[in-house]
Protein backbone atom coordinates (compact mmCIF):
# COMPACT_ATOMS: atom_id res chain seq x y z
CA UNK A 1 0.00 0.00 0.00
CA UNK A 2 1.10 3.58 -1.06
CA UNK A 3 1.43 6.26 1.92
CA UNK A 4 -0.99 8.85 1.82
CA UNK A 5 -0.13 12.23 0.75
CA UNK A 6 1.00 15.27 2.96
CA UNK A 7 1.35 18.97 1.62
CA UNK A 8 4.06 21.37 2.22
CA UNK A 9 2.63 24.72 4.29
CA UNK A 10 2.01 27.40 1.78
CA UNK A 11 4.44 29.90 0.35
CA UNK A 12 2.31 32.79 0.64
CA UNK A 13 5.26 35.55 0.68
CA UNK A 14 5.46 36.44 -3.27
CA UNK A 15 8.16 39.28 -4.40
CA UNK A 16 7.03 42.72 -5.08
CA UNK A 17 5.97 43.81 -8.44
CA UNK A 18 3.39 42.56 -10.70
CA UNK A 19 5.50 39.91 -12.92
CA UNK A 20 3.25 37.07 -11.97
CA UNK A 21 0.84 38.77 -14.92
CA UNK A 22 3.16 39.54 -17.63
CA UNK A 23 4.10 37.91 -20.68
CA UNK A 24 7.50 36.64 -20.53
CA UNK A 25 9.72 36.04 -24.00
CA UNK A 26 10.11 32.37 -24.03
CA UNK A 27 10.19 30.09 -26.41
CA UNK A 28 7.08 29.39 -28.30
CA UNK A 29 4.86 26.27 -27.28
CA UNK A 30 5.78 24.15 -30.47
CA UNK A 31 9.48 24.62 -29.36
CA UNK A 32 10.97 22.91 -25.62
CA UNK A 33 13.56 23.84 -23.86
CA UNK A 34 16.83 23.08 -26.06
CA UNK A 35 14.87 23.16 -29.13
CA UNK A 36 15.04 19.35 -29.13
CA UNK A 37 11.50 18.39 -30.32
CA UNK A 38 7.31 19.79 -29.58
CA UNK A 39 6.82 20.44 -25.97
CA UNK A 40 4.39 18.81 -23.83
CA UNK A 41 1.92 21.49 -24.24
CA UNK A 42 1.97 20.91 -27.89
CA UNK A 43 1.68 17.85 -28.17
CA UNK A 44 -1.65 17.73 -25.16
CA UNK A 45 -3.10 20.31 -27.82
CA UNK A 46 -2.71 17.71 -30.94
CA UNK A 47 -3.74 14.92 -28.40
CA UNK A 48 -7.13 16.54 -27.34
CA UNK A 49 -6.26 17.04 -23.54
CA UNK A 50 -4.86 19.41 -20.87
CA UNK A 51 -1.60 18.91 -19.19
CA UNK A 52 -1.55 20.59 -16.50
CA UNK A 53 1.13 21.53 -13.54
CA UNK A 54 0.72 22.39 -9.71
CA UNK A 55 2.28 26.06 -9.45
CA UNK A 56 4.42 27.05 -6.38
CA UNK A 57 3.61 31.00 -6.62
CA UNK A 58 6.77 32.17 -4.64
CA UNK A 59 8.96 30.23 -7.67
CA UNK A 60 6.68 31.74 -10.46
CA UNK A 61 7.69 35.13 -8.95
CA UNK A 62 11.33 34.46 -8.53
CA UNK A 63 12.33 31.50 -11.22
CA UNK A 64 12.71 32.73 -14.62
CA UNK A 65 13.53 29.31 -15.67
CA UNK A 66 10.35 28.11 -13.45
CA UNK A 67 8.24 30.76 -15.25
CA UNK A 68 9.21 29.84 -18.87
CA UNK A 69 8.74 25.51 -18.05
CA UNK A 70 5.35 26.34 -16.64
CA UNK A 71 4.46 28.65 -19.70
CA UNK A 72 6.25 26.61 -22.51
CA UNK A 73 5.02 22.93 -21.11
CA UNK A 74 1.74 23.45 -19.67
CA UNK A 75 -1.63 24.31 -20.99
CA UNK A 76 -3.47 24.22 -17.74
CA UNK A 77 -2.16 25.13 -14.12
CA UNK A 78 -3.89 24.24 -10.42
CA UNK A 79 -2.86 26.41 -7.16
CA UNK A 80 -0.08 24.09 -5.12
CA UNK A 81 -1.67 26.35 -2.04
CA UNK A 82 -2.83 29.59 -2.81
CA UNK A 83 -6.59 28.71 -3.41
CA UNK A 84 -6.53 26.73 0.12
CA UNK A 85 -8.50 27.84 3.06
CA UNK A 86 -5.94 29.02 5.25
CA UNK A 87 -4.64 31.10 2.48
CA UNK A 88 -7.22 32.91 1.19
CA UNK A 89 -8.90 33.61 4.79
CA UNK A 90 -6.11 33.86 7.09
CA UNK A 91 -8.39 35.59 9.53
CA UNK A 92 -12.11 35.05 10.24
CA UNK A 93 -13.59 37.77 7.48
CA UNK A 94 -9.91 38.92 6.23
CA UNK A 95 -9.20 37.34 2.96
CA UNK A 96 -5.99 37.47 0.97
CA UNK A 97 -6.95 37.00 -2.93
CA UNK A 98 -4.11 38.57 -4.27
CA UNK A 99 -1.67 35.14 -4.89
CA UNK A 100 -4.74 33.23 -6.29
CA UNK A 101 -5.88 36.19 -8.32
CA UNK A 102 -2.17 36.15 -9.67
CA UNK A 103 -2.40 32.85 -11.13
CA UNK A 104 -6.03 33.34 -12.35
CA UNK A 105 -3.87 36.31 -14.63
CA UNK A 106 -1.04 34.57 -15.37
CA UNK A 107 -3.54 31.80 -16.65
CA UNK A 108 -5.29 33.73 -18.91
CA UNK A 109 -2.14 36.00 -20.15
CA UNK A 110 -0.60 33.15 -21.18
CA UNK A 111 -3.49 31.03 -22.60
CA UNK A 112 -4.11 28.33 -19.55
CA UNK A 113 -6.85 27.21 -18.19
CA UNK A 114 -6.87 26.67 -14.51
CA UNK A 115 -7.93 24.10 -11.71
CA UNK A 116 -9.19 25.70 -8.63
CA UNK A 117 -7.97 23.38 -5.39
CA UNK A 118 -9.44 22.82 -3.29
CA UNK A 119 -12.79 24.17 -1.42
CA UNK A 120 -13.18 21.55 1.41
CA UNK A 121 -10.70 19.13 3.11
CA UNK A 122 -9.49 18.08 6.38
CA UNK A 123 -6.63 20.17 6.34
CA UNK A 124 -4.65 23.50 5.83
CA UNK A 125 -8.02 24.78 7.46
CA UNK A 126 -7.60 28.15 8.95
CA UNK A 127 -6.81 28.71 12.91
CA UNK A 128 -9.54 30.89 13.47
CA UNK A 129 -12.20 27.80 12.40
CA UNK A 130 -10.43 24.89 13.77
CA UNK A 131 -10.19 26.47 17.51
CA UNK A 132 -13.09 27.71 17.21
CA UNK A 133 -14.82 24.10 16.55
CA UNK A 134 -13.01 22.85 19.30
CA UNK A 135 -13.87 25.29 22.00
CA UNK A 136 -17.15 25.38 21.21
CA UNK A 137 -17.46 29.05 20.11
CA UNK A 138 -18.84 27.68 16.69
CA UNK A 139 -21.29 25.46 16.54
CA UNK A 140 -22.67 23.01 13.79
CA UNK A 141 -25.36 25.38 12.74
CA UNK A 142 -22.59 28.30 12.73
CA UNK A 143 -19.47 26.07 11.18
CA UNK A 144 -22.39 24.88 8.17
CA UNK A 145 -22.93 28.59 7.68
CA UNK A 146 -19.29 29.41 6.99
CA UNK A 147 -18.47 26.60 5.21
CA UNK A 148 -21.31 27.77 2.87
CA UNK A 149 -20.25 31.42 2.67
CA UNK A 150 -16.78 29.91 1.86
CA UNK A 151 -17.45 28.08 -0.86
CA UNK A 152 -19.54 30.77 -2.51
CA UNK A 153 -16.94 33.48 -1.91
CA UNK A 154 -14.38 31.75 -3.80
CA UNK A 155 -16.04 30.16 -6.32
CA UNK A 156 -18.21 32.98 -7.58
CA UNK A 157 -14.61 35.61 -7.20
CA UNK A 158 -13.00 32.96 -10.24
CA UNK A 159 -16.79 32.49 -12.27
CA UNK A 160 -15.69 31.56 -15.43
CA UNK A 161 -12.28 31.54 -14.97
CA UNK A 162 -11.82 28.09 -13.67
CA UNK A 163 -12.82 25.26 -15.16
CA UNK A 164 -12.55 22.38 -12.79
CA UNK A 165 -12.67 22.88 -8.94
CA UNK A 166 -12.30 20.25 -6.53
CA UNK A 167 -14.91 20.66 -4.16
CA UNK A 168 -14.41 17.76 -2.31
CA UNK A 169 -10.78 16.49 -1.11
CA UNK A 170 -9.68 12.88 0.31
CA UNK A 171 -13.50 12.34 2.21
CA UNK A 172 -12.77 8.37 2.60
CA UNK A 173 -10.17 6.46 4.37
CA UNK A 174 -8.51 3.13 2.70
CA UNK A 175 -10.96 1.15 4.08
CA UNK A 176 -13.85 3.01 2.35
CA UNK A 177 -15.30 4.83 5.46
CA UNK A 178 -15.98 8.34 5.48
CA UNK A 179 -12.54 10.40 7.11
CA UNK A 180 -13.54 11.26 10.75
CA UNK A 181 -12.95 14.84 9.71
CA UNK A 182 -14.00 18.55 11.62
CA UNK A 183 -16.45 18.34 8.85
CA UNK A 184 -18.30 14.55 9.20
CA UNK A 185 -18.03 15.35 13.35
CA UNK A 186 -19.63 18.15 13.24
CA UNK A 187 -22.21 18.55 10.00
CA UNK A 188 -22.39 14.92 9.30
CA UNK A 189 -22.11 13.01 5.67
CA UNK A 190 -24.72 15.69 4.38
CA UNK A 191 -21.81 18.51 3.96
CA UNK A 192 -20.40 16.54 0.97
CA UNK A 193 -23.80 17.34 -1.36
CA UNK A 194 -23.99 20.37 -0.12
CA UNK A 195 -20.64 21.48 -0.64
CA UNK A 196 -20.85 20.71 -4.54
CA UNK A 197 -24.93 22.11 -4.69
CA UNK A 198 -23.45 25.54 -3.56
CA UNK A 199 -19.92 25.23 -5.84
CA UNK A 200 -22.78 24.95 -8.73
CA UNK A 201 -25.24 27.83 -7.41
CA UNK A 202 -22.03 30.05 -7.97
CA UNK A 203 -20.69 29.02 -10.71
CA UNK A 204 -22.92 26.43 -12.93
CA UNK A 205 -20.34 26.32 -15.78
CA UNK A 206 -17.30 24.90 -13.36
CA UNK A 207 -17.32 21.30 -13.98
CA UNK A 208 -17.13 19.98 -10.11
CA UNK A 209 -14.76 17.18 -8.68
CA UNK A 210 -14.40 15.10 -6.19
CA UNK A 211 -10.62 14.23 -5.92
CA UNK A 212 -8.31 11.93 -3.47
CA UNK A 213 -4.94 9.58 -3.45
CA UNK A 214 -4.82 5.79 -3.72
CA UNK A 215 -7.60 5.77 -5.70
CA UNK A 216 -5.68 5.07 -8.95
CA UNK A 217 -7.32 1.31 -9.53
CA UNK A 218 -10.69 -0.50 -8.49
CA UNK A 219 -9.89 -0.89 -4.46
CA UNK A 220 -12.42 -0.57 -1.44
CA UNK A 221 -11.49 3.34 -1.41
CA UNK A 222 -11.79 4.16 -4.85
CA UNK A 223 -15.40 2.21 -5.06
CA UNK A 224 -16.83 3.84 -2.05
CA UNK A 225 -16.32 7.02 -4.46
CA UNK A 226 -18.03 5.16 -7.21
CA UNK A 227 -21.29 4.33 -4.66
CA UNK A 228 -21.11 8.11 -3.48
CA UNK A 229 -20.79 9.55 -6.98
CA UNK A 230 -23.59 7.36 -8.19
CA UNK A 231 -25.82 7.61 -5.60
CA UNK A 232 -25.25 11.49 -5.52
CA UNK A 233 -25.82 12.03 -8.86
CA UNK A 234 -29.05 9.86 -9.11
CA UNK A 235 -30.38 12.69 -6.48
CA UNK A 236 -29.69 15.25 -9.20
CA UNK A 237 -26.24 16.81 -6.77
CA UNK A 238 -23.57 18.00 -9.49
CA UNK A 239 -21.08 15.49 -8.90
CA UNK A 240 -19.44 15.85 -12.45
CA UNK A 241 -16.00 14.81 -12.03
CA UNK A 242 -13.73 12.12 -10.36
CA UNK A 243 -10.13 13.24 -9.49
CA UNK A 244 -7.29 10.67 -9.01
CA UNK A 245 -4.16 12.37 -7.26
CA UNK A 246 -1.59 9.90 -8.71
CA UNK A 247 0.76 10.18 -6.31
CA UNK A 248 2.67 6.98 -6.58
CA UNK A 249 5.81 5.72 -4.93
CA UNK A 250 8.05 2.81 -7.23
CA UNK A 251 8.75 0.65 -4.01
CA UNK A 252 4.87 0.04 -3.86
CA UNK A 253 4.45 -1.19 -7.42
CA UNK A 254 1.72 0.20 -9.80
CA UNK A 255 -1.84 0.22 -8.91
CA UNK A 256 -3.85 -2.07 -10.93
CA UNK A 257 -7.24 -1.82 -12.85
CA UNK A 258 -6.98 2.14 -13.65
CA UNK A 259 -8.37 1.74 -16.81
CA UNK A 260 -11.34 -0.15 -15.25
CA UNK A 261 -11.92 2.23 -12.75
CA UNK A 262 -11.87 5.72 -15.10
CA UNK A 263 -14.28 3.46 -17.62
CA UNK A 264 -16.76 3.05 -13.87
CA UNK A 265 -17.28 6.65 -13.58
CA UNK A 266 -17.14 7.88 -17.54
CA UNK A 267 -20.43 5.37 -17.48
CA UNK A 268 -21.67 7.22 -14.63
CA UNK A 269 -21.48 10.56 -17.45
CA UNK A 270 -18.78 11.67 -15.35
CA UNK A 271 -15.36 13.23 -16.31
CA UNK A 272 -12.43 12.18 -14.54
CA UNK A 273 -8.79 13.48 -14.34
CA UNK A 274 -5.41 12.95 -13.10
CA UNK A 275 -4.98 16.05 -10.78
CA UNK A 276 -1.77 15.67 -8.94
CA UNK A 277 0.75 12.83 -10.43
CA UNK A 278 4.48 12.48 -8.99
CA UNK A 279 6.33 9.52 -8.68
CA UNK A 280 8.93 9.51 -5.91
CA UNK A 281 11.50 6.80 -5.15
CA UNK A 282 14.13 5.86 -2.13
CA UNK A 283 16.97 7.62 -2.74
CA UNK A 284 19.59 7.71 -4.53
CA UNK A 285 18.26 7.94 -7.73
CA UNK A 286 20.13 4.86 -10.70
CA UNK A 287 18.84 4.33 -13.78
CA UNK A 288 16.86 1.25 -12.94
CA UNK A 289 14.44 3.48 -10.53
CA UNK A 290 14.47 6.42 -13.51
CA UNK A 291 13.19 4.15 -15.75
CA UNK A 292 10.92 2.52 -13.44
CA UNK A 293 9.19 6.09 -12.72
CA UNK A 294 9.37 6.95 -16.66
CA UNK A 295 7.11 3.60 -16.88
CA UNK A 296 4.63 4.20 -14.57
CA UNK A 297 3.94 8.42 -15.35
CA UNK A 298 3.35 6.41 -19.25
CA UNK A 299 0.70 4.16 -18.01
CA UNK A 300 -1.01 6.75 -16.08
CA UNK A 301 -1.21 8.90 -18.80
CA UNK A 302 -1.93 6.22 -21.27
CA UNK A 303 -4.93 5.19 -18.70
CA UNK A 304 -5.99 8.84 -19.33
CA UNK A 305 -5.54 8.96 -23.23
CA UNK A 306 -7.63 5.69 -23.46
CA UNK A 307 -10.48 6.48 -21.65
CA UNK A 308 -12.95 9.45 -23.20
CA UNK A 309 -13.76 10.54 -19.47
CA UNK A 310 -10.13 11.75 -18.54
CA UNK A 311 -9.83 15.31 -20.32
CA UNK A 312 -7.02 16.48 -18.03
CA UNK A 313 -3.64 14.90 -16.54
CA UNK A 314 -1.82 17.24 -14.42
CA UNK A 315 1.47 16.56 -12.22
CA UNK A 316 2.20 17.79 -8.92
CA UNK A 317 5.30 20.20 -10.22
CA UNK A 318 7.67 19.23 -12.65
CA UNK A 319 10.84 19.98 -11.20
CA UNK A 320 12.93 18.21 -8.01
CA UNK A 321 14.20 21.95 -7.06
CA UNK A 322 10.43 22.81 -5.58
CA UNK A 323 9.15 19.33 -4.78
CA UNK A 324 7.22 18.90 -1.64
CA UNK A 325 8.05 15.19 -1.38
CA UNK A 326 11.60 15.44 0.74
CA UNK A 327 10.05 17.31 3.71
CA UNK A 328 7.57 14.82 3.79
CA UNK A 329 8.97 11.30 2.90
CA UNK A 330 12.21 10.69 4.50
CA UNK A 331 14.76 9.72 2.13
CA UNK A 332 12.34 9.92 -0.79
CA UNK A 333 12.32 12.12 -3.78
CA UNK A 334 13.38 13.00 -7.20
CA UNK A 335 8.89 12.48 -7.90
CA UNK A 336 8.54 14.88 -10.84
CA UNK A 337 9.12 15.42 -14.26
CA UNK A 338 12.68 17.01 -14.01
CA UNK A 339 15.82 17.33 -11.72
CA UNK A 340 16.49 20.54 -9.61
CA UNK A 341 18.60 21.85 -12.60
CA UNK A 342 15.46 21.87 -15.04
CA UNK A 343 17.02 18.41 -16.99
CA UNK A 344 14.72 15.99 -18.22
CA UNK A 345 14.44 12.65 -16.60
CA UNK A 346 13.17 9.61 -18.79
CA UNK A 347 10.08 10.41 -17.34
CA UNK A 348 9.53 13.75 -19.23
CA UNK A 349 10.52 12.15 -21.98
CA UNK A 350 7.96 9.24 -21.60
CA UNK A 351 5.13 12.10 -21.21
CA UNK A 352 6.25 13.36 -24.31
CA UNK A 353 5.92 10.14 -26.23
CA UNK A 354 2.97 8.99 -24.43
CA UNK A 355 1.56 12.44 -25.89
CA UNK A 356 2.81 12.40 -29.35
CA UNK A 357 0.87 9.05 -29.71
CA UNK A 358 -2.00 10.75 -28.99
CA UNK A 359 -5.55 8.84 -28.32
Amino acid sequence: MRHINRFRLPALALAAGTLLSTVVAVQPASASAGGHGPSLRALADRAGVRIGTAVDMTALADDRTYRGTTIRDYNSVTAENVMKWESVEPERGVHNWKPADDLVRFARAHGQVVRGHTLVWHSQLPAWLTSGVEDGSIDAAELRGILRDHITAEVKRYKGKIQQWDVVNEVFEEDGSLRNSIWLRELGPSYIADAFRWAHAADPKAKLFLNDYNVEGVNAKSTAYYELAKRLRAEGVPVQGFGIQGHLAIQYGFPGQVAENLARFGALGMQTAFTEVDVRMILPVDETKQATQASYYRRLLDACLGARSCRSFTVWGFTDKYSWVPGVFEGQGSATPMDETYGRKPAYEALREGLAAGR
